[in-house]
């Protein structure tokens, strides 16, 4: 009978641990990235009595109860932050504490740049992944703090190249005035300065030619003028460009002595896409159809985003949109065996298998979405019902413990 004492008083203390981890989690109904945790309960071993083969066995209550943590997918929500994330499927994100410098993991996507230009949780802690160095993104190096370039000036790049998509009129004559055709395009030198290349196309007496001229601005130069760059476009019966042939030299301008004191330029005009040519001559208008060029002036930040499979973006006050860092991910085969150290955090125990750090959407990784946030997995209608159902048991096991007091006492009694 005595023993119905430490039964009753066991089972008191794992409802309250029970009731503990129901608040805990209701606590964290607005939590982003927050995973619920539930509760299991397991009996104590049990004892025989009587000197039969186990027919009466009276178990001793039941054992401290173990919290498994359930690692499902939280509904995901559009977000107004420009650096929030959220995770699709299975993975964290790496984290770095600032204080310990120890690997932690987290679900929790408001990130925000520190005064330092890292990338941090909402809690301060870094985010790891791959930043650009000298344009390149290396996601094979092992990943490190991400730094967004806050303010920062991007550097110019001089044009190496231009291309024109057009089209001249096959009906154009040659004689008594020579059908034109000019276009122009800006480009840029080592300093950013803007430059403004022109073409100027003639039809030739001989059929299927065009004569072409390419001019650079003679304002521009130390010593003006410019020769231009000159040659012959040549067209089948059926408007194909085969002159200059693919494999052939394309037409190059060296443009020496800027006024602005930059480099020395060398601009090759791109005649083909590939082995695709990018001059038709049909009976239509002349016309540009697209035309391109690989520089840029000097720019200013404009904003910082992480976009889908989170990627930092830059964008830039010249329209341009550059990939500066990449955020990590690793993937637990058996999450649920983390601890959770608090701030959204989890950190590997004992049991848990080695994370897989890559690249999101790879190796079994989920995607990262950004401009979203994954919310919390708590049912607050399943915890209200749990906190009743765990109420009730309290409730029952200390009518248990006032049942046998009482029994107690009639035995004290008998005595007298």
């Amino acid at each position: 009978m005595f023993t119905s004492f430490s039964t009753a008083l066991s089972a008191l203390g794992a409802h309250t641990t029970a009731i503990d981890v129901v608040g805990n989690n209701l606590a964290n109904l607005n939590t982003p990235g927050y995973k619920a945790s539930v509760v299991s309960f397991s009996d104590l071993v049990t004892q025989s009595l009587g000197a039969g083969l186990g027919e009466t066995q009276v178990g001793f209550g039941v054992a401290r109860p173990t919290t498994i943590r359930q690692f499902s997918q939280g509904a995901i929500q559009a977000s107004a932050g420009p650096l929030d994330v959220a995770i699709q499927g299975d993975g964290f994100l790496v984290v770095r504490d600032s204080l310990t410098n120890s690997v932690l993991y987290t679900r929790g996507g408001n990130l925000q740049v520190n005064r330092d230009g890292q990338l941090v949780t909402a809690t301060g802690f870094r985010v790891q992944g791959w930043n650009e160095i000298n344009g390149v993104l290396d996601t094979t190096q092992p990943p490190t703090d991400v730094n967004v370039p806050v303010g920062s000036l991007r550097a110019p790049v001089a044009t190496s190249s231009l291309s024109f998509d057009l089209n001249l009129d096959a009906a154009g004559v040659a004689v008594p005035t020579p059908t034109t055709f000019s276009t122009s395009i800006e480009v840029f030198d080592s300093l950013g300065g803007s430059h403004v290349v022109s073409v100027q196309f003639q039809k030739s007496a001989t059929q299927g030619q065009w004569n072409y001229s390419m001019q650079f601005p003679n304002s521009d130069l130390v010593t003006p003028p410019f020769a231009p760059v000159t040659g012959t476009i040549t067209f089948d019966a059926m408007g194909k460009m085969t002159a200059p042939p693919v494999t052939g030299p394309m037409p190059t301008m060296a443009v020496p002595g800027l006024l602005n004191g930059a480099a020395n330029m060398s601009i090759t005009w791109n005649l083909y896409n590939g082995a695709t040519p990018r001059l038709t001559q049909y009976s239509q208008p002349s016309a540009v159809s697209a035309n391109a060029q690989d520089g840029f002036a000097a720019a200013q930040l404009v904003r910082v985003g992480i976009g889908d499979g989170g990627r930092v973006l830059a964008q830039y006050s010249n329209g341009q949109q550059v990939a500066v860092g990449q955020l990590s991910m690793a993937a637990i085969r058996n999450p649920e065996s983390m601890l959770a150290v608090g701030n959204n955090n989890f950190q590997l125990s004992a049991r848990s298998a080695l994370p897989a750090v890559g690249v999101p959407g790879t190796g079994g990784r989920g995607e990262i979405m950004g401009g979203a946030v994954e919310f919390s997995t708590v049912d607050i209608a399943k915890e209200f019902t749990n906190l009743i159902v765990l109420q009730r048991g309290y409730q029952a096991n200390a009518r248990v413990v006032t049942a046998v007091d009482e029994l107690s006492q009639d035995t004290i009694n008998l005595k007298r």
